[in-house]
């Protein structure tokens, strides 16, 4: 994805000269830039506290619903798990890619009615951004559970047979049940000592039925080997077998236990399958409401700001550049030649300095006003 540099300069006789002028020093010229106007309505200014104190308000407000934007698109991700390829269609502003979105950006009337004050505005995002946060960490939490017991229950039938779960490889057929005397018992022994095993099984302790062991099932290292003993043996027999490094397995068949596994297997399976969809519609809707909510914020600080540093009436021109990757430090040069007259005080500020009292880190400080929006939205390169 991409970076955009959102600014904004007083308008000269007109705000289309404005305009010609960075078009000639960015784009027509030295080609340094991508250039779009950025509609900004005529929204109610209100009195200079109130813009004041908004300014602060909607620095905390940009933060916080751009680490929304960030956390649905991240989870996005994560729920698509094999599929990331498919993330960055899934992440659409008004049925739109981002970049189409922002540079061909249009105020929402219906969502954010100008007639209300810049506070409402605010107020009004802060609630849908808020409101999407929860429905999110909620959301999340369901299917994050649904999908642990799920990888739990895999995890259980897969791994050593140490430790692996049974349900799928034996069958009732292989045990003696229901005897008050005989027990058929499960040991685990490595492949290299088979031969170990069956010279030696029927002697681990004295009272194991002769020829009673059988190969149920191998994988790489071992094999799960069955025994029939009297119950009385069993103490002596486990002792001996874990003499000579044979793992017996604790272990009854039951067949309504096994059945009850492999059907809470199906059933978690099933349920994850039917929650993917509905999930993953409504991160699509979601995530597009809360891009869209975060540009509408964009606007409103470049809006509050201009007013705040070049007064009223309010004249000024919202400009969306896209600076070209290998020209950015350039760039940055040609709008200060151009906007330098506008605040004398900025060109001393270098942003990658520190100085004591002032807040720099979060926000370099330009002559004219100065917002980043950057639509690398994943912790990871598709």
């Amino acid at each position: 994805m991409t970076e955009f540099w959102l600014i904004s300069a007083p308008g000269e006789k007109t705000c289309q000269q404005t305009w010609d002028k960075l078009m000639v020093a960015t784009a027509r010229n030295n080609n340094l830039s991508t250039n779009n106007k950025f509609n900004i309505p005529d929204l109610k200014v209100g009195t200079l506290d109130v813009l004041v104190g908004l300014s602060d308000e909607l620095t905390k407000l940009d933060t916080f619903v751009e680490s929304v934007v960030k956390k649905v698109a991240q989870y996005m991700a994560d729920v698509l798990e094999d599929s990331r390829d498919k993330v960055q269609e899934n992440l659409l502003a008004n049925g739109v890619d981002l970049v189409t979105y922002i540079t061909r950006f249009q105020w929402d009337m219906a969502k954010y009615p100008i007639k209300q004050s810049l506070k409402n505005i605010s107020e009004i995002i802060a609630k849908q951004g808020t409101q999407i946060d929860n429905d999110l960490k909620a959301r999340a939490s369901a299917y994050n559970n649904l999908k642990g017991n799920l990888q739990n229950l895999e995890r259980k039938n897969a791994g050593s047979l140490m430790t692996r779960s049974l349900a799928d490889i034996v069958k009732k057929e292989d045990f003696v049940l229901d005897s008050e005397y005989l027990i058929t018992m499960l040991v685990v022994v490595p492949k290299i000592s088979y031969a170990d095993w069956q010279k030696m099984y029927e002697t681990l302790a004295e009272m194991v039925v002769p020829r009673s062991t059988k190969l149920l099932f191998e994988d790489n290292d071992s094999g799960l080997f069955s025994v029939t003993l009297f119950r009385k043996a069993v103490d002596d027999f486990k002792h001996k077998a874990r003499e000579n490094k044979f793992t017996v397995r604790d272990f009854q068949y039951n067949e309504e236990e096994l059945k009850a596994d492999k059907e809470e297997m199906t059933r978690l399976s099933t349920d994850k399958k039917k929650q993917f969809g509905p999930l993953v519609r409504w991160l699509k809707v979601n995530f597009s409401e809360a891009f869209i909510a975060w540009i509408h914020i964009k606007a409103l600080r470049v809006f509050v700001e201009s007013v705040l540093r070049y007064g009223l009436p309010v004249n000024f021109q919202a400009m969306l550049i896209q600076p070209n990757k290998k020209n950015m430090k350039k760039m940055r040069e040609v709008l200060h030649d151009l906007y330098k007259h506008l605040d004398s005080s900025a060109s001393v500020i270098d942003a990658a300095m520190d100085i004591p009292g002032l807040n720099l880190s979060q926000q370099e400080y330009y002559p004219y006003v100065y917002y980043k929006i950057d639509c690398n939205l994943l912790d990871f390169k598709v």
